[in-house]
């Protein structure tokens, strides 16, 4: 999970959050490099072909752009039935370009991906997240998470 803005203002009033399109993915993995240090090329066209190319209703991956920029990016699917959780909708990607972040640019695309899911016929969405990752918990929060019903588990394999 990236970063993202923590503001509930609704963003630039030419942002328009949209699905992907592969012309899209030199933006969004300069984006994901800026944030996370790492660049992953390989990780966003795979992305990108599992859950852009082939839209459907329960795989989202949707951008936020102003003007000719791509100011951010969400990732997310309709999951159904594991660890007895009922469909649900999971957010497990998200990010907001540095300077764009505060003005409701994550809140605009958190509410697009959630009406995305709830047109799958979905009522609830979920995300995982880093305990230490304090910005993206705040904004979480902020647009109304709250902790949930499930606790990861984790081993080290040799």
């Amino acid at each position: 999970m990236t970063q993202s803005d923590s503001n509930e203002d609704t963003g630039p009033a030419d942002l328009r959050v949209r699905p992907v399109d592969a012309a899209d993915l030199g933006e969004i993995i300069a984006i994901d490099a800026e944030v996370t240090g790492l660049e992953k090329t390989d990780y966003w066209y795979e992305l990108f072909h599992r859950y852009g190319a082939g839209r459907t209703r329960q795989k989202l991956f949707l951008v936020a752009e102003s003007g000719t920029d791509i100011e951010g990016f969400i990732i997310g699917e309709v999951r159904d039935w594991e660890f007895g959780s009922a469909p649900c909708g999971w957010v497990f990607g998200i990010s907001v370009r540095p300077g764009a972040r505060l003005a409701g640019v994550g809140a605009r695309m958190l509410e697009a991906i959630c009406d995305g899911f709830r047109h799958a016929g979905v009522h609830k969405v979920r995300t995982l997240l880093a305990r230490d990752n304090g910005l993206i918990l705040s904004f979480f929060r902020s647009q109304g998470m709250m902790a949930a019903p499930f606790i990861p588990l984790e081993k080290e394999l040799d």
